[in-house]
């Protein structure tokens, strides 16, 4: 039995005053297609995933971000897998 991996990181606001979360688990083992758990701040921002459309979601996001221009200092770090 493999237990549940996270991977996060977290964004900071605008103002320079807080930062939001963004999370991802990746259970292999759910008994549903949905083994990616998408969740953004504390509020309502959060799906379950299949892995085709965490790809697809991974590839539109990808091209819509690297169109507002260079990567933000924050995400340049790399983001290691937790188990909890």
């Amino acid at each position: 039995m493999t237990t549940p991996t996270f991977y996060r990181l977290r964004a900071p606001h605008p103002d320079g005053t807080a930062s939001t979360a963004v999370s991802v688990r990746v259970d292999r083992e759910r008994p549903d297609p949905y083994p990616v758990y998408l969740a953004v701040g504390g509020g309502r921002r959060r799906m379950h995933l299949t892995p085709d459309e965490a790809w697809a979601l991974w590839r539109c996001l990808s091209e819509a971000v690297a169109s507002l221009g260079e990567p933000p200092e924050h995400i340049r770090t790399r983001v290691a897998p937790a188990r909890r």
